[in-house]
């Protein structure tokens, strides 16, 4: 655990004190997860069951109901109900955003309201509201987010614990990963985890992956240096994201979609790593941007047009700058960004099938503008 002065903050300090809260008298029935950090909510989960379920117990005592399946009254009738086999119930409620659509759910609220004020003893109720993204920067919530996040206050807040799960910031997310590397007897050089962090854009479920390899991948070296990240996490990924802009430039649609699929086939998460491909493909794109309008040529001008947490991989420079040379203008590029965020919101909105969100914009983005002549590129 930090201590004091390295106490993480934001998500990671709101899990901290949910499960505080969670071991103690001062529980509340019912706890709202709030965001999209999918790590964050991973941390709640596991530390709720081990804070209040004893593991012989664990498959009679966790249910999950998903709305998209059952109604919230199930879901109020079974955490009401003692088990006659679980000392103590766990019941998460999934896609909670199904109670904000279709109507104003007044039935639904009145019963849970009602529940919350007299509540099982035995039993606690925990709605996962993963359906908005909270940033580290609360000023910079979307304002559909915004909306949400103020509905789910004023129809749960009163009977249940807000728990807030913000994207962490930088530093706290390098920070995290030293520590959890320290824990295991590995030391992390911070130049090593800046990188980790800063390849994938943040994402600790990624994160959380990819150092669980290279604490495998050192052994007993004992060290994660800046060359392990390197080798292990940040060359590969980068390869397939540049290979998959070539084809985007060059307006090969057919190819494009083949490595996007080769992109979501190697990635854990599949298609649930969509905002995280998302992020890298718009970062990229704003290279290339600051490429053009600097008239970059070569790798010597794209270090002073790249500050530091921005820059391109070594073995990617001479391809980045003869892909950006094939958009003829700032405003084709500027489309591909627009494209790019459209996509993002549409996969935030929880699509019935993503991959083919992504297909669009890859078709879409390979048919924006027109490629330079092949004597040029």
């Amino acid at each position: 655990m930090a201590d004091a002065k390295t106490k993480l903050g934001g998500g990671f300090l709101a899990v901290e004190r949910l499960l505080a809260e969670v071991r103690s008298d001062a529980r509340r029935p019912g706890y709202v997860l709030l965001g999209d950090e999918a790590f964050l909510q991973r941390q709640c989960r596991q530390g709720i069951l081990d804070a209040l379920i004893d593991p012989q117990f664990r498959e009679y005592c966790v249910s999950d109901v998903d709305l998209s399946e059952a109604t919230i009254f199930d879901a109020l009738d079974q955490v009401s109900t003692p088990s006659l086999m679980a000392p103590f119930q766990v019941i998460f409620v999934r896609n909670v955003r199904l109670l904000y659509q279709r109507g104003a759910k007044k039935e639904e609220f009145a019963a849970i309201q009602k529940y919350l004020k007299l509540p099982n003893p035995q039993a606690l109720l925990v709605f996962v509201a993963d359906h908005l993204h909270i940033p580290s920067d609360v000023r910079r919530m979307d304002m559909q987010d915004k909306d949400r996040y103020e509905r789910i206050r004023e129809t749960l807040g009163d009977g249940c614990g807000i728990i807030e799960l913000s994207q962490p910031e930088e530093a706290d997310a390098i920070r995290w990963a030293v520590e959890t590397a320290e824990r295991r007897g590995v030391r992390l050089q911070t130049d090593a985890a800046r990188e980790l962090v800063d390849a994938l854009h943040g994402d600790l479920m990624r994160i959380s992956s990819e150092l669980e390899k290279l604490l495998l991948f050192v052994d007993k070296k004992g060290t994660i240096a800046l060359a392990d990240v390197e080798l292990m996490v940040v060359s590969a990924k980068q390869r397939s994201l540049y290979e998959l802009t070539d084809a985007i430039s060059a307006h090969d649609a057919g190819r494009a979609l083949l490595l996007l699929q080769g992109l979501l086939n190697a990635s854990e998460s599949g298609e649930d790593g969509a905002i995280g491909h998302l992020h890298m493909l718009a970062r990229t794109f704003r290279q290339m941007l600051v490429i053009q309008e600097k008239n970059v040529r070569d790798s010597r001008g794209i270090w002073q047009a790249l500050w530091p947490g921005f820059r391109v991989a070594p073995f990617a420079v001479d391809d980045l700058i003869r892909q950006a040379r094939r958009y003829k203008s700032r405003g084709n590029l500027m489309r591909m960004l627009e494209r790019v965020a459209c996509a993002d919101l549409e996969i935030r909105s929880s699509p019935p099938d993503k991959m083919l969100v992504l297909e669009r914009m890859v078709i879409d983005l390979a048919r924006t503008g027109r490629p330079l002549a092949a004597a040029d590129r």
